[in-house]
């Protein structure tokens, strides 16, 4: 019998005993009674710096906010770049990216999505004159976009110029200037822009083809079970109550300048029918 195999072999039983597993998300945050969510520093509705108390707030902000309710621990809210969204998550510098962060593979190779709780379109928006009525109608024009988003990726998938920046005011400057044909982004964004061009700068209008659907969700780090059904069984929750619609319609409602209905429901991606982004 072979004493040292024996001894080794208990020794490393031993050891692998003792090595405690790795905690889930889940349970720092309840220990630290804390959510930190990632947001857009400056993207309304979603978040952006209210005028009067310079405080975040927005959809995003919000629905951190009830998540963070739910979980019985305080808001944390940590402006961050449309291209920051994923690799706060992913250093874990933030336990949640609650952004408008849409799926995408690349993003899902990445990090953990929760089930979607709507599902967005990218637009394009172009001065008045433009002769174009369809996206085809702009392959190989330069348009603009933020800078890391799938605003960007919906130009480069039609086959136009991506001209990018880091928020998308600058990108909307740049089509203003004429140093794009148009600008992308999401239908919220884009209705707004199209809305102020009527009594500011050069008018705009929208093309009614979407440029990409895109189921959206929030983002947090990978293998953290815990955490994914949690924030899968609050976002239920809140659908299941209307407090997500109460959300949608304070920042983006029938009574808003966005005049939005959200129709869908929190749901498995799974059970959505659309083309997977790259």
């Amino acid at each position: 019998m072979n004493w040292k195999c024996i001894t080794l072999t208990a020794i490393l039983a031993t050891s692998a005993a003792v090595i405690p597993a790795k905690a889930d998300q889940l349970d720092t945050i309840v220990a630290n009674k804390t959510l930190r969510c990632a947001t857009f520093a400056d993207v309304p509705p979603f978040a952006s710096p209210d005028p009067k108390t310079r405080e975040m707030a927005g959809f995003d902000v919000d629905l951190c906010g009830a998540i963070a309710k739910e979980l019985g621990v305080k808001a944390e809210i940590k402006p961050v770049s449309v291209e920051a969204r994923v690799p706060e998550v992913k250093l874990g510098r933030v336990d949640l990216s609650v952004a408008n962060l849409a799926y995408t593979q690349s993003r899902a190779e990445q990090i953990q999505f929760s089930d979607p709780y709507y599902l967005a379109k990218e637009m394009l928006i172009v001065p008045v004159d433009d002769p174009g009525t369809k996206k085809s109608d702009f392959v190989g024009q330069r348009i603009a976009s933020s800078k890391g988003s799938t605003s960007e990726l919906s130009v480069k998938l039609n086959k136009s110029e991506p001209l990018t920046f880091q928020d998308t005011a600058s990108a909307y400057l740049a089509v203003q200037q004429g140093k794009a044909r148009g600008i992308v982004g999401n239908t919220m964004t884009m209705t707004k822009f199209v809305n102020e061009s009527k009594t500011k700068g050069k008018q705009m209008r929208m093309i009614e083809e979407p440029m990409l659907f895109q189921p959206i969700g929030i983002g947090m780090a990978k293998d953290n079970p815990a955490l994914t059904a949690k924030i899968n069984e609050i976002l239920r929750k809140l659908d299941a109550d209307g407090e997500i619609n109460r959300i949608w319609d304070k920042w983006l409602g029938p009574n808003t300048e966005y005049k939005m209905t959200r129709t869908d429901k929190v749901v498995p991606l799974s059970e959505l029918k659309f083309d997977p982004i790259p």
